[in-house]
């Protein structure tokens, strides 16, 4: 009887903030908070830096190519996607685009957003008109930034970014379409809903 009574009481105790030998819990161990002093380092900043050469964990088994958007380490750019095109990995390219680059892009990609008629200092360009520049090149914007525009990295994986790209070339592909690069199937339609 006196165990089962033991049971709950071991229970309740387990719960509660207990200082055992004026440690004082979890609470009030020792640690290092992020941007925190630290007198332990000569530095005295908490946050360490990583050795270098250090990769992180999600880049594991990927080549330099993808992560990079370069094909050679002085400069060139990789020509196409490294990613196999699905619709779906286009329409997750889309989602992207619609949240993180349409504000200052336009929806169509041509630069015509009200985010970029209210920038005074320099419009955000339009995609659909920009030179012909390799996948790896936008890719490398979007990872590292440009201008004004700020990198992506942070909140674009590299899956995501590769994605964008290929739906910015879809969006490129559709606004310099003619009506003789439509099937011929599909015709009949645009040219009765007066597309030129």
């Amino acid at each position: 009887m006196r165990r089962l009574l033991l049971v709950p009481l071991a229970w309740m105790l387990a719960g509660c903030p207990v200082d055992f030998q004026g440690w004082g819990g979890m609470k009030q161990q020792p640690k290092a908070l992020p941007y925190r002093e630290n007198t332990f380092f000569a530095d005295e900043r908490a946050m360490r830096q990583p050795p270098a050469g250090t990769v992180p964990r999600d880049r594991r088994g990927k080549d330099r190519f993808f992560l990079t958007g370069r094909d050679t380490p002085d400069g060139g750019y990789v020509e196409t996607i490294p990613l196999t095109l699905t619709t779906e990995r286009v329409e997750s390219g889309q989602r992207s685009f619609d949240i993180y680059c349409a504000t200052c892009h336009g929806v169509l990609g041509d630069g015509v957003a009200q985010v970029a008629r209210n920038m005074g200092l320099r419009e955000p360009p339009s995609l659909v008109d920009l030179p012909a520049y390799p996948d790896g090149y936008y890719y490398d914007v979007m990872t590292q930034g440009y201008g004004l525009m700020p990198s992506y990295a942070d909140k674009l994986t590299p899956e995501q970014r590769w994605a964008v790209v290929a739906y910015v070339r879809a969006l490129q592909a559709s606004q310099r379409a003619r009506l003789e690069d439509v099937p011929p199937e599909a015709r009949p339609q645009l040219e009765k809903e007066g597309t030129p």
